[in-house]
């Protein structure tokens, strides 16, 4: 039975609850960490050979980089208020420091630098606002890092699934470097769950179910998808939201649909 689900932990010493390596998660790109910090607490972290995108889900916070400040940023006091967040991309062979002026929840998506970019603010104007999909495979995204916005590898997005719906939906897969056809891409999924008492169902499996995982997973778990398909179900009286960070050899999101439910896609031209 592979191990796909990250469960939060108590706050460390840098407020850290969750962490997602390459190395923990037995791939070569996504890392992503959430950290949790109290008013006037800070972090600093080098970005060595990684580009990185902080995404504010809820809080106040001022960061700073090596040659940038980006100051007092955010405005959500939830993820649930359902408008874009602040977001700040820092390129590999820099730096950060969030100091929180609020209590802040952080989330750190990483995958490989390669130094093409300068650092800069992605502020909710900037993010792509969309609905997707109809009646029980409808739901809203904010695209944060969409393919057409620089980046050398991170592509980051956020979704909101309304309770009963199921979304990721129709099932689709990106696990296979076959362009243009498919791209290969690792991806997490952090999950919010409103109320948080709540939970929702993820299935992760591949053609010939030698992976075949269904997932109860709760409020601040993170699922890892390394392959196959990957819908998401709400259930009745709990909204869902997650929070997706995808990163492989080449920064292009092409999808390959699960021939079993390519029917669904009558009615359906996009997927996520």
């Amino acid at each position: 039975m592979a191990n796909l689900t990250v469960k939060p932990n108590e706050r460390d010493q840098e407020g850290k609850i969750l962490s997602v390596t390459p190395e923990t998660a037995g791939w070569d790109y996504v890392g992503f960490d959430v950290h949790v910090l109290r008013q006037g607490e800070d972090i600093s972290k080098l970005t060595n050979d990684k580009e990185v995108c902080l995404v504010l889900l809820s809080g106040k916070a001022t960061v700073n980089t090596k040659n940038d400040t980006f100051a007092e940023i955010g405005e959500r006091k939830n993820v649930f208020e359902k408008i874009p967040p602040y977001s700040v991309y820092i390129p590999s062979n820099d730096e950060y420091t969030v100091t929180a002026h609020t209590e802040v929840e952080l989330a750190v998506c990483s995958a490989p630098g390669k130094g093409n970019y300068e650092a800069r603010l992605i502020s909710p104007s900037d993010v792509g606002v969309a609905d997707r999909g109809h009646g029980k495979m409808s739901r809203k995204i904010h695209n944060i890092l969409p393919e057409q916005e620089p980046a050398d590898s991170l592509l980051v997005v956020e979704v909101y699934t309304p309770d009963g719906n199921t979304s990721s939906y129709p099932p689709h897969k990106h696990d296979t470097d076959n362009l243009p056809n498919e791209s290969y891409l690792e991806e997490t999924y952090y999950h919010k769950i409103n109320p948080e008492q709540g939970f929702v169902f993820q299935r992760v499996y591949n053609d010939d179910r030698s992976l075949d995982e269904a997932l109860s997973v709760e409020n601040c778990n993170v699922v890892l998808v390394p392959e196959g398909y990957h819908p998401v179900s709400s259930v009745p009286g709990y909204e869902s939201y997650y929070l997706n960070v995808m990163a492989g050899p080449t920064r292009a999101w092409k999808f390959h649909n699960d021939p079993d439910h390519e029917w669904l896609f009558k009615n359906v031209m996009e997927t996520k």
